[in-house]
């Protein structure tokens, strides 16, 4: 873990765009399948502003602490000029979890955003390809098109789907205000690390301006 937080951790977050990746964290194996739990408890989905079950407390107390412990190993490594947008998404996530956490309201709305890790284990795979530098082109072009699925089912489209529910049934005011100003900055970002994974698989075309460019880890935006 601690070797990849060299030249590593640089492509994990910037070749990816993508925080929190599976490589870097113990999150990942958790949160997919405590979180496809949901679908063992469909009642929850019917109450995402009140529904409460223990296991689902228990998982945004967990990925808590893992954006706190993410967050620290980027300033105390020195990272955090080049993962400046890192350290804000993950300013947002803790700041809107511990709300959670002591309200014990929304948390349907957080497991549901942390379905994203289902995605997070295709990019570390075609991360993993990147950097092992081995000639298998089959491979990485049959993963490019999974992760286009996964990217859609698990992060888009629960996204999508909460960012509606928010804006229609959600009071605008307190914590719900508070939430929904979040879960919009949240929007922007996902589309930009959408549109850097576009670029990168299926338009490189696109990204011969900035070849070459390799100052302070900013070559990394846009591989």
């Amino acid at each position: 873990y601690r070797a990849a937080r060299g030249y590593g951790a640089r492509c994990t977050r910037y070749e990816l765009g993508v925080p929190g990746e599976w490589a870097g964290s113990g999150e990942s194996p958790c949160s997919p399948s405590r979180s496809l739990g949901l679908w063992h408890s469909p009642e929850l989905l019917s109450d995402i502003q009140d529904g409460y079950s223990v296991s689902g407390h228990l998982l945004v107390c967990f990925s808590s602490g893992y954006f706190i412990h993410d967050t620290l190993d980027i300033i105390f490594n020195h990272q955090s000029r080049s993962s400046w947008e890192y350290l804000v998404h993950h300013a947002m996530a803790i700041s809107a979890f511990v709300s959670l956490i002591v309200t014990g309201r929304f948390l349907v709305a957080a497991v549901l955003l942390l379905l994203v890790e289902v995605s997070n284990i295709f990019l570390t795979v075609r991360m993993l390809l990147k950097m092992s530098n081995v000639p298998s082109p089959a491979l990485y072009e049959a993963n490019k098109y999974i992760n286009l699925v996964m990217y859609f089912a698990f992060r888009l489209a629960p996204q999508a789907y909460l960012t509606w529910y928010f804006l229609c049934y959600v009071e605008v005011q307190g914590q719900g205000a508070f939430l929904t100003a979040n879960l919009l900055l949240l929007d922007v970002m996902i589309l930009m690390y959408f549109s850097r994974l576009l670029r990168s698989d299926f338009f490189p075309s696109l990204r011969k301006g900035s070849a070459g460019r390799d100052v302070d880890g900013e070559k990394f935006l846009i591989d």
